[in-house]
């Protein structure tokens, strides 16, 4: 998408995007899959038809609301994971999960979760990210 995206690209991106989806114009392959992601989430319409809106929204955890850019992002990162099989292992951890799940969809929420966690111990220790303990945890989901 970016060399290295600022979080008015990221939104902007989403925005244009779903934008271009309603108005039935042409979308790139990366737009295509963001796309795809967003009518999955009706829930996110209202906050993608307003660029200014969007860039000055401030998603605080304290609301108990989702920041929908994060989420949507997270859907893409995971696709393009599962698209390259990169950390080695994700795509088969990930379709167990799904049809474990019978949902793609479902399987990617909890796939954030075990992503989250990875990127937060990886925070925490200082260490690089564990891609074996990410697909360790994605598989245990799949069998829960």
């Amino acid at each position: 998408m970016f060399a290295t995206p600022s979080q008015s690209d990221v939104r902007r991106f989403f925005c244009e995007t779903w934008g271009k989806r309603q108005a039935g114009q042409p979308l790139t392959p990366l737009e295509t899959l963001a796309a795809d992601w967003i009518e999955q989430h009706p829930e996110y319409h209202i906050d993608l038809i307003d660029v200014e809106a969007a860039l000055a929204a401030q998603f605080q955890v304290e609301e108990g609301r989702t920041n929908p850019f994060l989420h949507l992002s997270m859907h893409l990162s995971i696709t393009e994971q599962v698209s390259i099989d990169q950390p080695r292992g994700i795509r088969a951890a990930v379709e167990k999960l799904a049809a474990r799940r019978q949902s793609l969809h479902e399987a990617h929420h909890e796939v954030m979760e075990a992503l989250g966690e990875m990127i937060w111990a990886s925070q925490r220790s200082g260490l690089p990210p564990d891609g074996e303990a990410y697909i360790a945890n994605v598989l245990a989901r799949a069998t829960r």
